[in-house]
């Protein structure tokens, strides 16, 4: 019997992928989707991925609300919770956007031990093991982040906050269920949709000129594509289970990915930014930019990160950073 594998948040970037390399293995796969009025538009977006959606199916849940999880995962072998709410910008309610993420990779463990599921993999971020502020450190899965970190926007404390509370319930709930995380990067790669675009804003911003300079901001990256089969490997391999993992590839500065987009792109990068900005621009530009305020820690940071545990034991072998961020803008353009 095909095995049947739920991708919580299918209208995602990351959960898209995902939905791709299981069909294209062969699984039967669910999504679950907020409203199913862009199920049509789902669809049409895996099929011009090259994956066949006979053997898709959406129900509707929401990370808000109890209702449709145990219908969601009802017959599931395994479940892939990708689903969270969105980053970028200031929420108007950050306690909210917290509850959502926490409270929602709860309801969705709850009802997947309920139903017997095997092993859930949930995607955390690299946020969620970065050491201290100050710290050279490399940021290895042995370390937790503190979420007080003056470095964190909302979307990255709720990861931490969330992660904490799916490894909490695993512990109070000995034997009901598997769980693995995977702590992605910077996630850049091929756009199956425009919506929910996450990260890649980075790189659209940059196509569009902005900001006319270059911040001294950069980012350790992850394809998407990679990603996708590291959550498939993650989910299979009977090594992974109790494990969390960090998913990322080159570190690049702002500077190299504009650099990687002018070479990969000639004319079409025309407007992408060639000069930087200097530290103290971008921290007087805070003063009346809340977004960048953000920013102003990360300046001139360069965290190293380990993903070898993700290579030593699942085969994680990313793609060069230079042809994820090319792909990437080629399909925003395309």
């Amino acid at each position: 019997m095909t095995e049947i594998v739920l991708v919580t948040g299918g209208t995602g970037f990351i959960a898209g992928h995902c939905i791709v390399e299981l069909l294209q293995r062969g699984f039967d796969v669910r999504t679950s989707v907020r409203s199913l009025g862009k199920e049509s538009a789902l669809r049409a977006s895996i099929v011009a991925a090259g994956a066949s959606v006979e053997r898709l199916t959406a129900v509707v849940a929401d990370l808000t609300d109890d209702a449709g999880w145990d219908a969601a995962v009802a017959g599931c072998d395994y479940v892939l919770h990708v689903a969270s709410p969105l980053g970028g910008g200031t929420p108007a309610d950050p306690d909210a956007m917290i509850a959502a993420a926490r409270d929602g990779s709860l309801r969705v463990l709850r009802a997947a031990a309920k139903a017997g599921v095997k092993r859930v993999v949930m995607t955390s971020a690299a946020a969620a093991a970065r050491p201290p502020p100050g710290s050279d450190a490399v940021s290895t899965e042995a370390i937790w982040s503190d979420p007080s970190d003056p470095g964190f926007d909302t979307y990255r404390r709720s990861k931490v906050l969330a992660e904490r509370a799916a490894w909490q319930f695993v512990a109070e709930h000995p034997g009901a269920i598997e769980l693995t995380t995977v702590l992605p990067g910077a996630v850049f790669g091929p756009v199956l949709t425009r919506d929910n675009l996450g990260s890649v804003q980075i790189i659209q911003r940059l196509l569009e000129g902005r900001p006319p300079g270059l911040p001294r901001l950069g980012f350790s990256i992850v394809d998407v594509r990679d990603l996708a089969q590291l959550h498939v490997r993650a989910m299979l391999a009977p090594e992974a289970a109790g494990q969390r993992f960090l998913a990322t590839g080159e570190f690049l500065w702002m500077k190299q990915v504009a650099a990687a987009l002018r070479a990969g792109l000639g004319a079409q990068a025309s407007r992408v930014p060639t000069r930087g900005l200097p530290d103290a621009l971008v921290r007087m530009l805070a003063w009346f930019l809340p977004h960048l305020k953000l920013m102003t820690p990360l300046l001139g940071r360069k965290n190293a990160v380990s993903s070898q545990k993700a290579r030593d034991l699942l085969g994680f072998a990313p793609r060069p950073a230079a042809v994820t961020v090319v792909d990437c803008a080629r399909s925003l353009q395309g």
